[in-house]
């Protein structure tokens, strides 16, 4: 009978050291994994806290204290400023486009002085647009003939060239005295053009 009690106590001995042994290893592992902010707190198997998006954009307004939502802003405001300045240039050489060919409908003798076909002037005159939206196409005319009425004495004189001063926001007189000629020269030659071109259009 005693032997039957001592075994008894040492059966219920080894199983309470045994759940205790087996409850400390499960606590230790959640405080590993789990409870103390190891990789299993909240996570799941996922990356710890400060990897992958929480040290991307997700928190940049954050760190910056704003200085990333200003970046992105002004760099959506610079990219639609471009976007609306390149629909505003392409809408002005439209625009120039369609006043130089109602003038050629409405003075058809303004190529033949010109002495050149009236689709190539206006062909030509569309390239030019491509550079300079604001070119007018009186500008234009008036840079042809004065290419015809001056480069045999001042070979700088090319339409190209007045046209390129123009585009940097010249006038034809500040382009001719920068291509070599004297103010009263370069008076006398936009006069003489504008009357060509003015008995042209009558």
């Amino acid at each position: 009978m005693n032997n039957y009690r001592l075994r008894k106590l040492v059966y219920s001995t080894l199983v309470c050291l045994f759940v205790v042994t087996i409850t400390t290893s499960a606590f230790a592992q959640g405080r590993g994994r789990g409870g103390g902010g190891g990789r299993g707190s909240g996570n799941a198997g996922g990356p710890p806290p400060g990897v992958g998006v929480d040290r991307g954009l997700g928190n940049a307004s954050s760190r910056s204290n704003g200085r990333s939502d200003e970046g992105l802003i002004t760099a959506s405001e610079r990219s639609r400023g471009r976007s609306d300045a390149g629909l505003e240039r392409a809408r002005l050489a439209s625009d120039n486009l369609r006043d130089a060919d109602r003038e050629l409908r409405e003075h058809p003798r303004v190529p033949h002085v010109l002495r050149v076909r009236a689709n190539d002037l206006r062909a030509g005159y569309r390239t030019a647009l491509l550079t300079n939206p604001e070119l007018k196409f009186g500008q234009y005319v008036a840079a042809t003939r004065l290419e015809q009425n001056l480069r045999s004495r001042f070979p700088n004189v090319t339409r190209a060239a007045i046209l390129d001063r123009l585009a940097d926001g010249d006038s034809i007189g500040d382009a001719l005295r920068d291509l070599g000629l004297g103010n009263d020269e370069a008076k006398a030659a936009k006069k003489q053009a504008e009357r060509e071109i003015k008995a042209a259009r009558n």
